[in-house]
């Protein structure tokens, strides 16, 4: 399963106390406040994280932080402590966004009762682990797996592999359910699962040459009804 873990609010929200932080600390108006926390997003966005490389990810992004604001404010570039104070309150901030809405919550307790759930997720290991200790759902499954922990992350078979034997089941016995074609549906489709449910509010239409999933629900919490076919 990916997918369950919802925002509670965008990363411009997660933004919006920083942006005060920086127009305090340096006496930016408006606009350049806005243009810092913009950039941060683009290297966010475009990061690229090696950990063979002797930095830690919050390292990598402290300076994300402190590259913008010399971009932005050029002279007034305070010292390194300002970036790190952005990104500390960046980060705590967009942590507390993290939630899981008591609906799935329930369905998760539900569905335990009756299946075996591994939580599948890529990503940088000491991020994704954080999320996961922010939202407090380790009591809702078996197994959680961090792409960032291991050689390959999703769509490679290696990792499915990996969560098949976690869970000591086949792959023709699973269900993939995810919000991703490119890594969550295109991985379960190549590892042969039973099925692969793609979780879309937007009910948009599939981008060519995309893998068609088996089904498609707006939320995760239509999930039973997809099992209940399945049975």
């Amino acid at each position: 399963i990916n997918g369950v873990i919802d925002y509670t609010g965008t990363l411009d929200s997660c933004l919006l106390e920083t942006s005060e932080l920086l127009k305090t600390s340096l006496g930016v108006d408006d606009i350049t406040a806005s243009s810092i926390c913009d950039k941060f997003k683009r290297k966010l966005f475009q990061e690229t994280f090696d950990p063979s490389a002797g930095r830690s990810i919050d390292e990598v992004r402290v300076g994300h932080w402190e590259e913008s604001i010399l971009e932005a404010a050029g002279s007034r570039c305070p010292p390194h402590s300002l970036a790190s104070q952005c990104y500390y309150l960046w980060k705590s901030s967009r942590l507390e966004f993290l939630s899981l809405s008591p609906e799935i919550r329930d369905l998760l307790r539900e569905l335990r009762g009756r299946y075996k759930l591994l939580l599948l997720t890529n990503g940088e290991a000491q991020t994704q682990r954080e999320k996961v200790e922010a939202v407090g759902c380790d009591e809702f499954f078996d197994a959680i797996v961090v792409g960032g922990e291991h050689a390959e992350q999703k769509p490679l078979l290696s990792i499915f592999t990996l969560c098949f034997n976690m869970l000591q089941v086949e792959a023709r016995d699973c269900v993939m359910v995810g919000d991703s074609l490119d890594t969550d549906i295109q991985g379960g489709f190549d590892a042969k699962v039973r099925a692969t449910v793609w979780i879309s509010s937007a009910a948009a239409a599939l981008p060519d040459g995309s893998v068609t999933p088996d089904y498609t629900i707006p939320t995760v919490l239509h999930l039973p009804d997809v099992l209940q076919r399945l049975r």
